[in-house]
């Protein structure tokens, strides 16, 4: 009997020695899922269009590696908590890829509509100076404006091009400022069209 009982707590010690072991092995594998869940997230372009959120994602990897590094200081070790914190930042890498996917369609959508814009608005704007006013002074200044349309359809062209070249948020930008300057010759050719016709009105 007596004998019986030193065996069973030789088993239940091996047992607790296996379990011990178990939680007590640093989690190399799931450190490197994590790692290469965020290098995924890195080439979808997430620091530059899911910026919040790549920021959040790399403050979640210094908290379980933080982790980590305190559990593997300790005599006994338990690394299930950290397992657990590096598997949810190998999902939360995998969810801000796909914002930064998102984004980058979104700006996709948004700089092929800015860029209609600009078509109609160059081609309105070239009717107008050809209906407004010419005159002395209102010929140099409409050749003038004329020029400055032709730098919006090239600076339209550059946006098309940093598009295709996947530089999208330079394409964003360059895309409203040609949009802004179409936008303020229209409404200054306009004005001077009215005001012409209300005076010949007269």
């Amino acid at each position: 009997m007596k004998q019986n009982r030193i065996l069973t707590g030789i088993v239940v010690l091996g047992m607790a020695i296996l379990t011990l072991s178990s939680c007590g092995k640093l989690p190399q594998e799931k450190v490197d899922a994590a790692n290469t869940a965020i290098q995924a997230a890195v080439a979808a372009g997430a620091e530059t269009y899911a910026t919040d959120s790549f920021n959040a994602l790399q403050d979640s990897l210094k908290s379980a590696m933080a982790d980590v590094e305190t559990e593997n200081s300790k005599f006994f070790k338990n690394f299930d908590a950290s397992a657990a914190k590096l598997d949810a930042v190998a999902v939360l890498a995998g969810t801000v890829a796909a914002q930064a996917e998102a984004r980058k369609e979104e700006i996709k959508v948004e700089v092929a509509t800015v860029m209609t814009d600009i078509t109609a608005l160059v081609a309105e704007n070239t009717q107008l100076i050809a209906d407004a006013p010419k005159g002395k002074e209102g010929a140099t200044a409409l050749s003038a404006i004329a020029t400055e349309v032709e730098t919006i359809t090239a600076s339209a062209n550059e946006a098309a091009t940093l598009l295709n070249n996947g530089e999208l948020l330079p394409a964003l930008e360059k895309a409203k400022a040609a949009k802004e300057k179409a936008m303020s010759i229209n409404e200054e050719l306009k004005a001077v069209i009215e005001k012409f016709t209300a005076g010949k009105k007269k």
